[in-house]
């Protein structure tokens, strides 16, 4: 998780990044949608709820996206936890389907 300096720009920049509507972003952060669109709305403004910022890292995992914080003199950001190759043979994996069964060959 972050040091908690995550903000509505930020939150927006992480869905663009992931390709995820804000309809899926709430559901995943286990928000609303006006509760998520007004996160949103406050810009710049820090969150100032720690069960909003825990919500949104939860989503934020969930997406395979990392909240960069400021350093060396750079602002903070948003990048993906793992390549687009990487998404890609995760979510094929993922939708594969089949029978759940015990993984140990007899």
């Amino acid at each position: 998780m972050t040091n908690g300096k995550i903000t509505g720009r930020m939150i927006a920049a992480a869905r663009a990044l992931a390709g995820v509507s804000q309809a899926d972003f709430a559901f995943s952060a286990g928000l609303s949608l006006p509760e998520l669109q007004l996160l949103e709305a406050s810009g710049s403004a820090r969150l100032s709820e720690e069960s909003d910022r825990i919500a949104v890292c939860k989503a934020l995992d969930y997406f395979g996206v990392v909240i960069i914080d400021e350093e060396d003199g750079m602002g903070a950001g948003v990048r993906l936890k793992f390549s687009r190759t990487d998404v890609r043979q995760l979510t094929r994996l993922e939708s594969e389907g089949g029978a759940v069964g015990a993984d140990d060959a007899p």
